[in-house]
């Protein structure tokens, strides 16, 4: 595994013009901040030694190599998900990449359900803290310790640091932000009404089918992690409707902006 690693990791510092400070993996129909990025390079997943292509609509399969606001990112443009039938050495396997190619802070996004009766269609979450209810975790196995230790400690994993200085850039630029716990599952298939209540006594703020696999590994490697949730559907009893992939995909679209400048302003902002 560590040889694919560094070959897909060499394949792309190939490319680089400048050391890229942050990794970016964008979710479901929140592709956008792209348009933020100005971009030197594209390519396509298929052209990365090793990489897994994605095959769920509204994840375009690029990695793009560029800056915001004059600091290089990398940043995918579609993730791999666990339901794609894919192992979640493969799902993570970008996250180590990041970390070989010299990236030591990560950002992650998705479209998730809401479980909070104060969470609207709309909402955008900052993620505090993380369940992991895929039933398997990708650290599972001989540990690679060139990454970090056997057992990681998990009492904070989602950078306080970022998530401070998010909350400071949304009350500057009047957006309204929220914070959570993201439940992960594996999909592909929504949750049932009684899933969502089980989730929610759980603690959980929302839940979707990503993010947290490569956070755990991310975290591992020792890279400070920022996640935002957009809450694309509600699963608040009295509130559940028929959702669908496509409306998901509607609704994150329309809450993208708002997340993209509070993502576009921390990455500008990140040793203010």
């Amino acid at each position: 595994m560590m040889n694919k690693i560094n070959e897909a990791a060499a394949y792309l510092k190939a490319q680089f013009t400048a050391q890229p400070r942050v990794g970016i993996i964008l979710g479901t129909g929140l592709g956008g901040l792209v348009n933020e990025i100005k971009i030197e390079k594209s390519i396509d997943y298929k052209d990365i030694p090793h990489f897994p292509v994605s095959t769920v609509e509204g994840h375009s399969g690029r990695m793009i190599l560029g800056t915001i606001g004059g600091v290089p990112v990398l940043a995918m443009q579609g993730r791999f998900h666990y339901y794609e039938g894919y192992t979640m050495q493969q799902v993570t396997f970008p996250a180590r990449v990041m970390k070989v190619c010299g990236i030591n802070t990560l950002f992650v996004s998705n479209a998730s359900g809401g479980l909070n009766p104060s969470f609207k269609v709309g909402t955008i979450m900052v993620i505090k803290d993380h369940i992991n209810m895929f039933g398997t975790n990708p650290l599972i196995g001989p540990n690679m310790a060139e990454f970090g230790p056997r057992f990681p400690d998990m009492s904070e994993v989602y950078s306080k640091r970022l998530r401070k200085k998010a909350f400071e850039i949304a009350e500057r630029e009047n957006i309204h932000l929220l914070d959570g716990v993201y439940v992960g599952t594996t999909g592909p298939t929504f949750e049932t009404p009684a899933e969502y209540k089980m989730f929610r006594l759980l603690g959980a703020d929302a839940v979707g089918m990503s993010t947290v696999p490569e956070v755990i590994v991310a975290h591992h490697a020792g890279m400070e992690v920022f996640g935002v949730s957009i809450i694309t559907d509600s699963g608040v009893p009295g509130e559940i409707v028929e959702v669908s992939h496509e409306e998901v995909q509607k609704v994150a679209a329309a809450a993208e902006p708002k997340m993209t400048k509070i993502i576009a302003k921390l990455v500008q902002e990140l040793d203010k």
